[in-house]
């Protein structure tokens, strides 16, 4: 299969990038998958109602079909024809983070989507991207788009339009590419059918954000029974991976880099994950920052495309170094624990 590549423009869309923004969304119409960048990262987008569309999105990605895919709406009122009940602590989160990288798991509507796009829960994840492209895509094909991370399952979520093209060129049908995304982690999810907020991902709003709008909400940790139907996205599976095995780690510099000497005496080739501040005091095969501690937005941003560029680097295995996990850092640390398969490596 070709995959076709459309440029659009990032800062906007105009009347010249219609015609690409029609082929993606007529492609979508008619049961094919297209990848789009969203303000999170880019998403893997087939027709909510068609089975076959949906089957395409699993294969393209080689993902477990028990994992439920988020829907993506360009219009408020989609709400009402995809759910059958919306809290009212649920209409808060929408009325301050829609648009934008939140995502609300609320009671489905029978009969409207394809079954595999909630892998057979009687749930139905929503949620409205903050990215001009992916809004108008989502109206011109006039249906929601379901839409899971544009990758191969289990690798770094893609970022740039280049990410996507490398692990699904000859898979999918195109990528309207809108240049690098902005968060570059996936959405918060938060389960709305309690009485009360629960998160199931942590994201770009952090808990902090939605206590303010609902006051209590909990955080859930991730589980990984593998017996249990994963309820959210980034529940069950190992995900965000790069090839070489990934490790964290914790400690002083000093402490971090006695360990990477030790693994480099018994030969091993060490990859190191850090940040600005702290890249000059390491030695080791790779040394990668992925932004600055001080700044967590920009290690959000900048993870995947580290992660995914160690995949060029000579290494055996790959050490992280932690964050706090407060704030968007809670993400980070969801994301690269998974990424490490929650293994951990001790500093000596």
């Amino acid at each position: 299969m070709e995959t076709k590549h459309w440029i659009v423009d990032k800062s906007g869309i105009t009347h010249q990038h219609y015609p690409q923004i029609k082929e993606a969304a007529l492609l979508i119409q008619d049961g094919e998958v297209v990848a789009f960048p969203t303000e999170t990262v880019y998403g893997l987008g087939g027709n909510v109602k068609m089975d076959s569309a949906v089957q395409k999105i699993f294969q393209a990605k080689g993902r477990p079909s028990d994992n439920p895919l988020i829907v993506h709406i360009a219009e408020r009122s989609d709400v009402d024809k995809l759910a059958q009940k919306v809290p009212e602590y649920a209409q808060k989160l929408m009325d301050a983070f829609w648009p934008g990288p939140l995502t609300i798991i609320v009671p489905k509507k029978e009969g409207v989507l394809s079954e595999l796009v909630t892998a057979g829960l009687n749930t139905v994840a929503i949620r409205m991207p903050d990215h001009p492209a992916a809004l108008e895509i989502i109206k011109a094909a006039g249906i929601p788009v379901a839409a899971p991370s544009a990758n191969r399952s289990g690798k770094p979520s893609p970022t740039t339009a280049a990410h996507v093209l490398e692990d699904l060129s000859g898979r999918i049908a195109g990528v309207v590419d809108g240049g690098e995304t902005g968060v570059g982690l996936e959405s918060t999810v938060v389960d709305c059918t309690g009485t009360f907020p629960v998160i199931l991902r942590p994201g770009g709003v952090t808990q902090l954000d939605i206590e303010a709008v609902s006051g209590k909400v909990e955080m859930n940790a991730a589980h990984n029974d593998l017996k249990e139907p994963p309820k959210s996205p980034g529940m069950k599976y190992t995900h965000y991976a790069p090839k070489a095995p990934l490790y964290l780690i914790e400690g002083t510099n000093g402490q971090i880099q006695h360990k990477i000497n030790q693994l480099r005496a018994e030969g091993k080739k060490i990859g190191l994950l850090t940040t600005e501040e702290s890249e000059r005091f390491y030695e080791a095969d790779a040394v990668l920052s992925c932004g600055q501690r001080r700044n967590l937005e920009s290690v959000a941003k900048r993870l995947y495309g580290t992660l995914r560029s160690f995949d060029e680097q000579p290494v055996d295995m790959i050490l992280a170094e932690t964050f706090p996990s407060e704030g968007v850092g809670a993400a980070i640390m969801n994301r690269l624990e998974k990424a490490a398969g929650h293994r951990w490596i001790e500093a000596e």
